[in-house]
């Protein structure tokens, strides 16, 4: 907590008002609201490109205790558009930390809001489903705040990816490596790339709409399909260049937002799920080998559970043991496959990260 207590308020889009503590920079902000269920990593989780346009509750009640690192990021900057906490700290444990959480949300100007009954608040979210909200350290007009709310656009519908994609090509790993890795960025976690660096691809990280022939100058063993935010059914230029993708007959992987974009590509509808998954142990089940993963999640949309099983190119590889969602398919006839969890686990547990082996190994053997 701030040595100086201001108040703030978390306006829902249903009518819920909580009052609370500022934290971070003084301001307003507006968003989806959506909670996090794990205990550490959030600063991973506040530079995950994939939280574009989201407002986040931290549901552990201490968050910033262990203070802000440089190396401990995801992308350049803070991409989450607000933070809830019941206890954001100011004071930190580490001694490797560079400073501490409040400074960092201000140099990133984001808002937050603390002194909030999180527990309460994430089973209101639970039972209600994803809204929008505002949080606001400037006012306590609430009846101000609902008619500023009531502008702001659903997540569904919204096509965020080009907003957070690199607007520059960019290459890493060893020029030399036996294989090349086309990425194609919707706002790719950097250690997703760097786990395909550590098995010996060299990638060239490419803008969201980049066209096809571009992509096929770099001359790649395989493709992956990155990460990201916003509704896939909204990407139209993403899911036609997945197609062409396909139609090259190499390897490719796609993770979160590249795993419905494989499905759209295939016909499969997407849908905006209730509440989505966010958190570090969400339990899987790979059905191939019948072994269980607890995974890092973070999505809001699924793939269509019926119309994957119904496609007669398409088998389900992986399914949420909570809910029963898709949590990975393969094509039959090519050399394609997706999860819609994140194997680079960061943070998280690293039971999924075989995925990566999976990958570079299907394009050792495709290329042989």
């Amino acid at each position: 907590m701030p040595q100086q207590s201001i108040p703030a308020v978390l306006v829902l889009a249903d009518g819920h008002v909580f009052f609370g503590q500022a934290f971070g920079k003084i301001g307003t902000t507006t968003g989806e609201i959506c909670f996090n269920t794990g205990m550490t990593g959030y600063q991973e989780v506040f530079t995950d490109p994939s939280y574009t346009g989201q407002v986040l509750i931290m549901n552990n009640v201490h968050i910033g205790n262990y203070g802000v690192k440089e190396a401990d990021v995801e992308s350049n900057s803070v991409k989450i558009r607000g933070l809830i906490g019941r206890n954001l700290e100011e004071q930190f444990s580490r001694i490797q930390a560079n400073g501490n959480l409040d400074a960092y949300l201000k140099d990133n100007n984001l808002v937050a809001i603390e002194g909030i009954d999180t527990r309460a608040l994430v089973s209101h979210i639970r039972t209600k489903g994803a809204m929008n909200c505002i949080i606001s350290s400037e006012t306590q007009d609430v009846e101000a705040l609902k008619k500023q709310l009531a502008a702001v656009p659903d997540m569904d519908g919204l096509e965020l990816a080009s907003t957070v994609s690199t607007t520059e090509e960019y290459e890493l790993g060893n020029p030399d490596a036996d294989i090349k890795v086309a990425v194609l960025d919707f706002g790719v976690k950097k250690h997703i790339l760097q786990c395909l660096v550590d098995r010996g691809a060299y990638v060239r990280v490419h803008p969201a709409k980049t066209p096809m022939s571009r992509l096929k100058e770099f001359n790649p063993n395989g493709y992956f399909i990155s990460n990201g935010p916003g509704d896939p059914a909204a990407m139209d230029y993403a899911i036609q260049t997945v197609k062409d993708i396909l139609a090259e007959d190499k390897p490719v992987f796609g993770i979160c937002l590249g795993h419905q974009l494989l499905a759209l590509a295939n016909g499969i509808r997407t849908f905006k799920m209730h509440h989505g998954h966010r958190g570090l142990n969400h339990p899987v089940r790979n059905i191939i080998t019948g072994r269980c993963e607890i995974t890092t999640q973070n999505h809001g949309f699924g793939v269509d559970p019926e119309a994957v099983r119904q496609h007669p190119d398409v088998e389900v590889t992986h399914v949420n043991l909570n809910d029963e969602s898709i949590e990975g398919i393969r094509l039959k006839s090519k050399p394609a496959f997706s999860v819609q969890y994140h194997p680079e686990s960061t943070p998280g547990p690293h039971d999924s990260r075989y995925l990566f082996d999976d990958f570079l190994g299907m394009i050792r053997t495709h290329s042989n």
